[in-house]
């Protein structure tokens, strides 16, 4: 990033780089965001040799599976992944191929494409809403569903600068995954939600983040929302990075043993 680059170079920029996959190294230097406490990946690093299949829901472009299975010495002898959005499927494939997974398009809202009880470990990370009776249905008896996702009102800060303010989606609530896990017939063991820092240092930055991650402002272009942006890239240049909180739950739910 040239910290000399105009508003029109800095949205330029960020409205060209490539946003397939789940990758968001482009944003260093440029944008950061606190991780949770409870640390998703290394949880899946200690929960994967003692399990003999797992399922990676909406794996994106496999990296955050593909990284967690690189530190597995012993990993599942069964090993499958679902993901919906074809440029994203191609990129899994090849990252988890050398991992011997199974990368399987699917649609999200259809019925997850394999027979009950086939997974002792099923996990997702930000999924855009869990079908709550297919996990409970592909888990095997005493198998665990670990998930990390978005909560209610993540990004508000960003959301009501570019949109002016709006109503939090309670769809994303802690309390309605502990009560859709529930209905599907699981056991919830742990639940938590946390709200993170992120900060946007440049114009760029925002307009990249917002193409990738698409639903945080539904419909964005930079056209739709220029004169927005340019609001947005004067308070950066005058007062510093933009500081919004990212909303993260993580839910672990077990199906009940026989």
């Amino acid at each position: 990033m040239n910290s000399r680059a105009t508003f029109e170079e800095l949205v330029a920029e960020g409205d060209s780089v490539p946003v397939e996959g789940w990758d968001f190294s482009w944003l260093a230097g440029r944008a950061t965001e606190q991780r949770p406490s409870w640390g998703y990946a290394r949880k899946l690093v200690a929960r994967l040799p003692a399990t003999q299949s797992a399922l990676d829901i909406q794996t994106g472009g496999g990296e955050v599976f593909a990284e967690v299975l690189a530190q597995v010495a012993d990993p599942p002898g069964v090993l499958a992944a679902t993901e919906s959005w074809p440029p994203n499927a191609e990129i899994a494939r090849r990252n988890l191929r050398p991992f011997g997974v199974s990368v399987v398009e699917v649609d999200d809202e259809d019925d997850l494409p394999f027979p009950a009880e086939s997974f002792e470990l099923v996990i997702s990370r930000h999924p855009t809403y869990p079908l709550w009776e297919e996990i409970a249905r592909v888990l095997r008896r005493g198998g665990t569903y670990v998930s990390q996702q978005v909560g209610a009102g993540s990004n508000r800060e960003l959301i009501d600068f570019l949109m002016g303010p709006q109503p939090v989606a309670q769809a994303r609530s802690a309390q309605r995954a502990r009560a859709e896990a529930e209905e599907a017939g699981l056991e919830v063991v742990d639940l938590r939600q946390e709200a993170l820092p992120a900060a946007f240092n440049d114009i760029g930055a925002v307009v990249y983040f917002l193409r990738k991650v698409f639903w945080t402002v539904p419909g964005f272009s930079v056209d739709g929302y220029r004169e927005r942006l340019k609001l947005l890239h004067d308070q950066i240049e005058r007062e510093g990075p933009f500081i919004t909180h990212a909303q993260r739950l993580l839910i672990e739910a077990r199906k009940p043993p026989p």
